[in-house]
């Protein structure tokens, strides 16, 4: 009896799939095009420094040799992955040419573990370390289509190929909106080199991640690739305006912008009754900032009212401050009213230390979410408090009792005493 029904329910299912096959063409297609396979870079740093031997024993080369080979055996298989390197093939002192010196090793596509493998281990120490030069190739090289793209930097000092500043390049790949992270890897790092590569990753929201053990640097790597097949939500780039009134309007979403020392932009979301607005916004320091900072999000009517507003303050003791708010539209009995138009407003008092860029803006993260609202006498606030009224009102009454309880025992202890 039970065959039978798995039976028929497998064949109803079936017949199902097909129909929604037939009936649904486009949307099968969509949702191919929507599964595009992620691309992950790693680049590798061969300058003459990783001769050093103080990884295990061994040299820094040999850990990333051997990291490489453990990470390509591992490598998901939808995951499109290439290598590229710097510093591996100018031997020269010509600092012009030492800092051109960055190639693609393997390209970009579908693994072919045998030949990357092979590739890698030719790599000797030679050159320069041109970081910002291989970071702007190695964008080039994840150019196109869909789906996630992430860098894996792998380096043991810091760029010798200023004034062209890693950093600027990381912050300029950001600003594009394309997408892309950045992730590095100090092989036993100073503190310069630290900076440095905490620089690069913080501007395109990637990790900074210390390493002086081989093993470290394997399971490191490998989860930086397996994280690049991991499904993700990309944002959308968009473009507040200076004013409610020319603000782009926004669905819900992800998004992300780029926002001014001290700026302030605008957007619009249209809320219908019965329905809750949800946003909330990050926004990252990415460059050297003076302390004492803050972000302001309101929800504002189109006639300048304030709704709500969320606000947050730092002391730069953080990279990135968030803040939210929450808007509950009121049911309507009429069925054809019109949705609420709510602007939101996006402020920061971030200042730069001298010296600092302040182009481009500071990396904004905006989401916004429109959900049912709360219903029924249960999800709404009863005096102010909500469900908890009635949690305080069985607190007041245990008191009450339990009060009159330790009277009544307090009198009879004490009569005990005097009769006796």
């Amino acid at each position: 009896m039970i065959t039978r029904q798995r039976l028929a329910a497998g064949v109803c299912a079936l017949l199902a799939a097909l129909a929604a096959g037939v009936a649904f063409p486009g949307g099968a297609v969509a949702d191919e095009t929507r599964a595009a396979a992620p691309k992950v870079e790693l680049v590798l740093d061969v300058s003459g420094s990783m001769r050093t031997r103080d990884i295990d024993g061994g040299t820094r080369m040999a850990a990333a040799k051997q990291a490489f080979d453990e990470v390509l055996d591992a490598t998901p298989q939808e995951v499109r992955l290439g290598i590229r390197t710097l510093g591996a093939n100018y031997r020269g002192n010509d600092r012009k040419e030492g800092c051109k010196d960055t190639a693609q090793l393997y390209p970009v596509g579908p693994l072919d573990r045998t030949d990357a493998k092979t590739a890698v281990a030719t790599l000797q120490p030679t050159g320069w370390t041109p970081i910002g030069p291989a970071l702007l190739k190695a964008a080039d090289d994840l150019a196109g289509g869909e789906g996630s793209r992430r860098i894996v930097l792998i380096s043991d000092g810091e760029d010798t190929c200023q004034p062209l500043d890693p950093c600027e390049v990381a912050r300029e790949i950001a600003a594009k909106g394309i997408g892309l992270t950045i992730d590095t890897l100090g092989l036993v790092p100073d503190a310069k080199t630290r900076d440095q590569l905490s620089c690069i990753a913080d501007a395109t929201g990637g990790t900074y991640t210390d390493v002086r053990h081989k093993e470290e640097l394997s399971d490191r790597v490998g989860q930086l690739v397996d994280r690049a097949a991991d499904p993700v939500v990309t944002p959308v780039a968009t473009e507040g305006a200076a004013q409610c009134e020319t603000a782009p309007t926004l669905k819900s979403g992800l998004y992300t912008d780029r926002e001014e020392f001290g700026q302030q932009r605008w957007y619009k979301v249209d809320v219908d009754p019965g329905k809750e607005l949800r946003a909330s916004v990050s926004v990252a320091d990415d460059r050297a900032v003076n302390p004492d900072y803050g972000v302001l999000l309101r929800a504002v009517t189109v006639h300048g009212r304030e709704i709500v507003r969320g606000e947050a303050a730092g002391t730069g003791r953080t990279d990135v401050i968030s803040t939210g708010l929450r808007y509950p539209k009121p049911d309507s009995d009429d069925d054809n009213a019109p949705a609420e138009t709510v602007c939101l407003q996006v402020t920061n008092s971030f200042s730069a230390v001298p010296g600092v860029k302040t182009a481009p803006g500071l990396p904004l993260e905006l989401t916004v979410d429109v959900v049912d609202g709360p219903s029924g006498h249960h999800d709404v606030a009863s005096f102010g408090l909500g469900r908890g009224w009635w949690l305080l009102g069985a607190l007041v009454l245990t008191g009450f009792l339990a009060g009159l309880l330790w009277g009544w025992l307090s009198r009879w202890r004490v009569a005990v005493w005097r009769t006796n």
